[in-house]
């Protein structure tokens, strides 16, 4: 139960964030493949689905068992999601598919890949939201 808590509150800071940045967010079906939310621009000229990771402190982010199974090209990792200052990182599906570190169970001999936090909790990440684009920008379709 707690773990939902803290996803929720991470996928709500991320749809508060990007509404304020004139964003139309729209969190999809919990536990759905794919993104967790989708940002759209004013004419839906732009349509940004985006994978919203959430963790109570920073942590290692769990990517699951091939990275084959990423989809989303935004991703969003916000860390101290139940503190009053959560912090988010804006990454490209690539940035996370080449930081990611891959793994082998002593207990059960199952690979799984993870994102680090050294690699993700970077100036160049931290609070970018300048790289999702401005949605009153035109875009060519």
């Amino acid at each position: 139960m707690r773990h939902q808590l803290t996803g929720n509150s991470g996928l709500y800071h991320v749809a508060r964030e990007l509404s304020r940045r004139g964003w139309h967010v729209m969190p999809t079906v919990r536990n759905a493949r794919g993104a967790d939310l989708y940002a759209a621009s004013d004419d839906e000229s732009r349509v940004l689905p985006i994978q919203s990771k959430a963790l109570s402190k920073k942590d290692p982010v769990p990517l699951g068992t091939s990275l084959d199974n990423l989809r989303s090209h935004w991703w969003i990792v916000t860390i101290n999601v139940t503190t009053d200052l959560p912090t988010c990182f804006i990454m490209t599906l690539n940035e996370v598919k080449a930081a990611a570190h891959r793994g082998v169970s002593p207990k059960t001999g199952k690979i799984s890949y993870w994102l680090p936090p050294k690699l993700y909790a970077t100036d160049e990440y931290k609070e970018a939201w300048h790289r999702l684009g401005d949605p009153s920008e035109l875009s060519i379709l």
